[in-house]
């Protein structure tokens, strides 16, 4: 079992440094996908055997996996494989019509990589500081991938993710350094003040005011990286002017990993302080995100920026689950977690194909798709679905489970917020996407060149197969219920 959780990053950065030697080319352009793939699979195994026998440890018990690290790693396979795969037809219609150049194919496929295998190190490390490394090299990895097609739009949107997102893991980073500190203080070995099992079991005897601050840094730091509002801003820029593939695995996952990180450290500040202090400062930051969002996505013109706004959303209901705090709380924000990621990944994804199709990212810029483009705005339309919380995909179930977990723990106030926003947002998604889909279309708003663009089996196949998943999660949770309530054991305290 020790070599498949040492294997999780080696795979990814294997396939970043052939991609980045040979570069994009028929005999490596599928390689991405084949090691998405493999994630999944050897976190299939890695879930089997902690669910029956509990976490496995390696390196010297530097990279450890429990229910929640599995449950991670099979969504970044999954979501993984969908940007993988779709990035193949994406990338080959880029060099095709000249808006991109081998080299750069070459640069986003080692990056996008790179950034996969950086996220299994964040979900396999015991030690925060080493989470807090591989945050940061995902940030550096995706400033990167959202400036890739370099005009002064794109360049501009990587320097005020570079900024905000600079501002986000180094305000993450005091706040580790003070929990090291504390640690130490608390007669913590070195080798072992930061990892996160040995802060677990000494929680009781940390400084408690030295903490607070600690934890306040540390939610405002990785709330700015999973963009909770109000330091949210750098995300609907990175996110619509990212190409489609690199959206995708950045909404689909990437924030997911610092609500994963924040979940880590409310684990042992819920033990030390109280669950009181780290459900405050969750339940503004939730408040804030949807009422965000609504605001926004009511007056939006651009539907990449739609679905930017959207994963605010959806953060702030995980934020909102989190405060909560229950084992049914904490298994809902776990399954909105792989519900999002999984719409999300499709949605993004399908942008890519509407923009080549339309030439154009404005909503009132496209009519008339469903007549025009029947599977782009059947999958684009049917993503929507799956965000929104409609049958038969599991957001349903996890905004049903946040619901109940609220009402038994005195929260309805802030549920009752969340409902009234999650309306409003319902109501001006529908429309957009209605305005967008319906009509008989008017052939005039295609552009020129991309109007002949036809989307090809190698782009449809994870789209479908995406949106198949996320179905499937819905209809019957068996697969990993298991692991789910296990997940839910470890982080609800």
């Amino acid at each position: 079992m020790t070599p498949s959780i040492v294997l999780l990053p080696i795979v990814p950065a294997v396939v970043a440094a052939l991609l980045a030697t040979v570069g994009w080319r028929p005999t490596t352009m599928w390689l991405p996908a084949i090691s998405c793939l493999t994630i999944s699979g050897l976190g299939i195994v890695v879930a089997a055997h902690v669910v029956d026998n509990g976490p496995v440890t390696a390196v010297e018990g530097q990279f450890r996996a429990d229910a929640v690290s599995a449950l991670m790693i099979i969504l970044i396979g999954a979501v993984g494989t969908v940007t993988s795969a779709y990035s193949v037809a994406h990338l080959r219609t880029e060099l095709t019509t000249g808006t991109t150049t081998p080299q750069r194919a070459r640069l986003f496929g080692a990056l996008m990589q790179l950034t996969i295998a950086a996220m299994c190190v964040v979900v396999i490390s015991d030690n925060l500081g080493v989470l807090w490394v591989a945050i940061e090299t995902t940030t550096i990895a995706t400033v990167l991938l959202v400036g890739h097609r370099r005009d002064r739009t794109s360049v501009e949107a990587s320097w005020k993710y570079l900024v905000l997102g600079s501002v986000g893991v180094a305000t993450a980073l005091m706040g580790t350094v003070l929990v090291y500190f504390v640690s130490r203080h608390s007669s913590g070995d070195a080798s072992t003040a930061l990892n996160w099992t040995s802060l677990v079991e000494r929680a009781p005897h940390l400084d408690p005011g030295a903490l607070r601050v600690a934890m306040g840094f540390v939610i405002v730091g990785y709330g700015t990286k999973a963009g909770l509002a109000p330091l949210h801003s750098w995300l609907p820029d990175a996110y619509s002017q990212a190409p489609a593939p690199a959206a995708a695995l950045m909404a689909g996952v990437l924030s997911t990993m610092s609500m994963y990180a924040l979940l880590r450290f409310k684990v042992i500040a819920d033990i030390a302080l109280g669950p009181h202090y780290v459900r405050t400062m969750l339940l503004i930051a939730a408040v804030m995100s949807l009422l965000t969002a609504a605001s926004l996505m009511v007056t939006q013109r651009d539907y990449k920026r739609l679905l930017a706004y959207s994963s605010v959303e959806h953060m702030g209901l995980i934020a909102l689950a989190a405060a909560i705090g229950s084992p049914l709380a904490m298994s809902a924000a776990l399954l909105h977690m792989i519900g999002n990621g999984l719409a999300k990944s499709v949605a993004f994804s399908t942008t890519g194909e509407m923009l080549f199709a339309t030439g154009t990212t404005r909503i009132d810029g496209i009519r008339g798709l469903l007549h025009r483009r029947p599977f782009i705005a059947a999958t684009f339309g049917v993503s929507l679905l799956a965000l929104l919380g409609l049958p038969p995909f599991s957001i349903l179930a996890s905004e049903i489970a946040i619901v109940r977990a609220g009402v038994d723990d005195g929260l309805a106030w802030a549920l009752a917020i969340a409902l009234v926003v999650m309306l409003v947002i319902f109501v001006a998604v529908l429309v957009h996407a209605l305005n967008m889909l319906a009509g008989s279309g008017d052939e005039s708003t295609d552009a020129p060149g991309p109007a002949a663009h036809v989307t090809s089996l190698t782009a449809r196949i994870p789209l479908v197969g995406g949106l198949i998943v996320a179905a499937a999660i819905g209809v019957t949770i068996w697969p990993i219920s298991r692991l789910l309530d296990a997940a839910a054991e470890v982080l609800a305290r």
